[in-house]
């Protein structure tokens, strides 16, 4: 496809979508419910159609020599396909946001005013390798009332159609538009500029994948992008830290799994307790492999670490290192995270109710915890029943994005006959 046809194919794509949008923010929940458990029973008979083209995906990816992570990644199996149907079941009972009225009160003069919960319009989403993403987006932008643009990674453009197929299959049965939730058939490296580039047809993007992608789309957006670029997240070991809950919260944290966003990157410890907390601490990294890069005063207690950079103190590492820092209390360690972290997940261990009310007042994240691991920070985990994505920034949504963070508020005032004197 030549740039002209990608921008005209674009510009259908962004006008479908845009007429898309009208009829599914005035769908009802009982249309939308039943789409999304018509595409789960289409995506169970469609097995051996998905299996098949994700086949193919893996052999051409291996085939150009895409790295093992990715191809990991990218690898569909029965058991990944009932996950997806059951996502989709999953999404399908949650509340329906759309509509919801809240915070009315009643003014002097007489009328009434609240806000009402609407859908954000035309979402497009980016992302890469996964398959399972182009269900799990198609659902909550359906439930949350929008129309959804879907761009996923070269490597899955065959398994990524087949899903679509049954994403259309389900919008069919609840006579839905099936242009509600479109995935753009081109590979076109043109067709993400065009997407990020359509404020007359997209609202808001969403890029999912790795820091790369992000900054590109984040650089030439000229729409609303809801993102977060890194997962530097720490975990600080208060004075009043209990050592069994430190060591198994940081061990959670750090070692669960290597590669995810709301992994722990740097602990950070309070004087008063280094020399009796930290030697155990390290001992328990070591064992599982973990390198340590520290301070100082980590290095004097922990002598298999290797001096820390300041780099090292701004880094999402994905891999099995760690950064340390000692800090005088727990208000150096404050400073210490307000300075490096990517405003994603900070969690502190203390039994001081003091500091840690100071701790989650303070620390300027998405997510902060009180004695338990980073690793919590997730849509599901927060009984959002899914989530499309977490965002550092602080508009519109922070955090982990379900499906009120797919929507907005609107003001609305109700009357009788009221006029302003």
């Amino acid at each position: 496809m030549d740039k002209l046809n990608v921008r005209d194919y674009m510009t259908g794509v962004g006008r479908a979508a845009r007429a898309a949008s009208r009829q599914m923010a005035k769908a009802s929940t009982a249309a939308k419910n039943t789409a999304l458990l018509a595409m789960a029973k289409a995506i169970r008979e469609s097995q051996a159609r998905l299996l098949a083209a994700n086949a193919e995906d893996v052999a051409e990816a291996k085939a150009n020599g895409l790295d093992a992570a990715m191809v990991d990644r990218l690898m569909l199996t029965a058991k990944g396909i009932e996950t997806m149907a059951q996502g989709l079941e999953q999404v399908a009972q949650l509340a329906d946001p759309v509509g919801e009225i809240s915070d009315m009160k009643r003014r002097p003069t007489g009328i009434q005013v609240g806000k009402m919960r609407v859908p954000l319009g035309v979402v497009g989403i980016i992302y890469e390798a996964r398959p399972n993403v182009t269900a799990d987006a198609a659902a909550l932008c359906l439930k949350s009332g929008n129309a959804a643009i879907l761009r996923g990674g070269k490597e899955a453009i065959r398994c990524n159609q087949a899903i679509a197929a049954c994403v259309r299959a389900g919008l069919a049965a609840a006579s839905l538009p099936e242009t509600a939730v479109q995935v753009l058939e081109t590979t076109d490296r043109e067709a993400v500029g065009h997407l990020v580039a359509m404020p007359e047809y997209v609202d808001v993007i969403v890029p999912r994948g790795g820091k790369g992608l992000i900054e590109r789309i984040s650089k030439d957006a000229r729409v609303p992008v809801i993102k977060h670029l890194d997962g530097n997240c720490h975990v600080y070991i208060d004075e009043f830290a209990d050592p069994t809950k430190a060591l198994n919260i940081l061990d959670n944290a750090k070692t669960q799994r290597l590669g995810t966003c709301n992994t722990a990157e740097s602990v950070v410890v309070a004087r008063r307790v280094a020399a009796t907390q930290l030697p155990a601490l390290a001992q328990m990294l070591i064992a599982r492999g973990v390198e340590i890069r520290g301070c100082a005063e980590t290095l004097a207690l922990v002598p298999q670490a290797k001096p820390a950079t300041e780099e090292d103190y701004h880094t999402e590492y994905l891999a099995a290192i760690i950064s340390c820092k000692v800090v005088a209390d727990v208000g150096e360690a404050i400073e210490h995270i307000n300075k490096y972290s990517s405003a994603h997940t900070e969690a502190i261990v203390t039994e001081n109710y003091t500091h840690a009310m100071r701790f989650l007042r303070e620390v300027d994240s998405s997510s902060v915890m009180v004695n338990a691991s980073t690793r919590f920070a997730d849509g599901f985990e927060y009984g959002l029943g899914a989530e499309i994505g977490i965002s550092t920034d602080k508009f519109h949504a922070r955090g982990p994005v379900g499906l009120e963070g797919l929507t907005s508020q609107k003001w609305i005032v109700l009357g009788d006959g009221e006029v302003r004197g």
